[in-house]
């Protein structure tokens, strides 16, 4: 049995990991041109109104097979809402193709990558996807995109899976609960991991709260979120869960207090797939980035009805 001192001691280093913000960004990022907020002398309130090419430098020196110019191409704006380091959360809003917007039609998609900061494919994919995304396959859903949910985990000195608060994201959500679920579970399950903290509050971040308000507002039919590295397929929600995605096959991760799936998936009644990818620093083949793609957009069609089709059936 530890002593008090030891377990005092212990308890103290868990606190110590987990609030400790990342202060110190890679000489990488430093030498793109972007600093957090703060050590920039800067109002955070300021930054959004830069372009977001001028972001994309940072993100470019991180992510594997991502240029600046793949970076610039993918058109992506900085949202309005700031990271806790004042680094933009950028996303990208696509109207469905013509014939396809108005009237409720179009089925709402919200694709996110980077909720982990050290899961780099599940950012970089996206910015793939972001390519194909105007192709007539893709056109018949309205989009909302954003990869990189955690910039600060990402641009961290080496990145880390949560936020600049030492906040797990995909743990932050208002799952029912969630004040006796998400604490409990982060110290009996995971013996207090730090890489697991759950916050101390639900939407503590700004990031969660980013997610959380576009759902709010967005209102997507379903949700694709990207993660790394199990090489699987989860699903959560009402309808059939997609049986494979190239050669991810679909087997239940679980659910866990605070995640974006047991939120969305099991109490607001929205699909949520997460992709696993199978190697979270290492991208897939082109090819089988191009099947996750089409079969992730095969499954949608065949799956997921609209918001107003639900309405006519009830």
């Amino acid at each position: 049995m530890p002593t008090l001192i030891q377990a005092r001691a212990r308890a103290r280093s868990v606190r110590l990991a987990i609030l400790r913000p990342i202060s110190i960004i890679g000489l990488s990022v430093l030498q793109a041109g972007w600093m957090p907020a703060h050590a920039a002398g800067n109002s955070a309130n300021n930054s959004p109104s830069q372009p977001a090419s001028d972001w994309c430098m940072p993100l470019a020196a991180r992510l594997p097979k991502i240029s600046v110019s793949d970076c610039r191409d993918s058109k992506l704006l900085p949202s309005g809402a700031l990271s806790q380091n004042g680094f933009p959360i950028l996303a990208r809003e696509i109207a469905a193709g013509k014939g396809r917007e108005g009237h409720g039609q179009a089925l709402k998609v919200l694709l996110i990558g980077g909720i982990h900061g050290d899961e780099l494919t599940s950012s970089a994919i996206v910015f793939k996807w972001l390519e194909l995304i105007q192709k007539p396959s893709a056109q018949e859903f309205q989009w909302k995109v954003a990869p990189i949910v955690n910039p600060d985990g990402l641009l961290a000195a080496k990145p880390r899976r949560m936020n600049a608060r030492g906040v797990d994201l995909n743990r932050n959500f208002p799952t029912p609960n969630w004040a006796q679920d998400a604490p409990r579970y982060w110290a009996r399950v995971t013996a207090s991991d730090p890489r697991r903290y759950p916050g101390s509050a639900p939407l503590s971040e700004p990031e969660s709260r980013w997610v959380h308000d576009t759902i709010e507002q967005f209102k997507p039919d379903v949700i694709i979120s990207v993660h790394a590295p199990f090489g699987v397929l989860d699903f959560d929600g009402p309808v059939k869960p997609p049986s494979r995605f190239g050669r991810l096959m679909f087997n239940r991760v679980g659910v866990y207090p605070g995640s974006l799936g047991n939120y969305s998936g099991l109490h607001k009644d929205i699909p949520v797939v997460t992709i696993e990818l199978p190697n979270a620093q290492t991208m897939p083949p082109d090819a089988e980035v191009l099947r996750i793609w089409q079969d992730m957009l095969g499954w949608i069609k065949r799956n997921v009805p609209s918001a107003s089709k639900l309405a006519l059936q009830r």
